[in-house]
């Protein structure tokens, strides 16, 4: 009986992954559109002069890149498609993913820098930034790992298998630190924008809920995407491949 009752509850939560992808790809659009409409209007729009407007393409890149479409990269290998069939094709479109997110990185990092040195303004001072740059550093440490030993041919099949759960465990950790630096970057724009002239933030002013509000989605985006790499039958079914064989041959000799 409580087999049966625990199989009736699994059924119950089990949800399939294209619905689930389509609500989670609708969530990371709301997520760039909300982060883009709070700096349009509520923060000044988009410059290149070394401005605030400046300063405005850093949230927006780094929501873009670091959250949503690093997100996505990272679900590529969770689609059934990619199950069966070369996977040389996968592993470009992850990487390639993974490479178009880092490149937004940059640009929001080159955006908030160039906006502080126009303005006087330290830089790497702040939790905020400590944590944006190791998130960036490890991401870039990820990639460069990740190409070279699953996109370059002369790459041991054992080590292959070996940093593989490295990989992925990583894959993760960066997601979550993504979150983290989101959500504690809004918490600051907010801290330093809604003063001296403008309705305080412990008012609660309609920009303040506007932004805790991305900043709750973006965390909920994040801990769907961690939930479903961490969902086993969603997990690409090669657990018995060659690669697993020869590493538990080479640990077991």
């Amino acid at each position: 009986l409580a087999h049966r009752c625990h199989h009736r509850s699994t059924a119950m939560l089990d949800v399939p992954f294209l619905p689930f992808c389509a609500f989670l790809g609708t969530l990371g659009l709301l997520c760039v559109a909300m982060v883009g409409t709070w700096c349009q209007h509520w923060r000044g729009g988009f410059s290149l002069d070394g401005s605030s407007r400046t300063f405005n393409w850093h949230p927006v890149l780094m929501v873009t890149g670091l959250v949503v479409l690093y997100g996505i990269a990272a679900l590529v290998y969770r689609i059934p498609n990619t199950w069966s069939g070369p996977k040389l094709p996968w592993k470009v479109l992850h990487g390639s993913l993974a490479l178009g997110a880092f490149v937004l990185t940059v640009l929001g990092l080159a955006a908030v820098f160039r906006f502080h040195n126009s303005q006087g303004t330290p830089n790497m001072y702040s939790l905020h930034s400590w944590m944006g740059l190791a998130t960036v550093l490890l991401f870039s440490c990820q990639w460069v790992a990740g190409f070279g030993a699953f996109l370059l041919p002369w790459a041991p099949t054992w080590l292959r298998a070996l940093y593989k759960p490295i990989h992925v465990f990583f894959g993760s950790t960066i997601l979550l630190l993504s979150v983290a630096s989101c959500a504690s970057g809004i918490n600051e724009k907010l801290f330093f924008s809604l003063k001296n002239g403008t309705t305080a933030y412990k008012l609660l002013p309609a920009e303040a809920v506007f932004a805790n509000t991305l900043g709750l989605l973006i965390l909920i985006f994040g801990v769907l995407v961690v939930a479903a790499l961490a969902r086993p039958s969603w997990k690409r079914p090669d657990s018995d491949s060659p690669d697993s064989r020869q590493v538990q041959d080479a640990l077991g000799g």
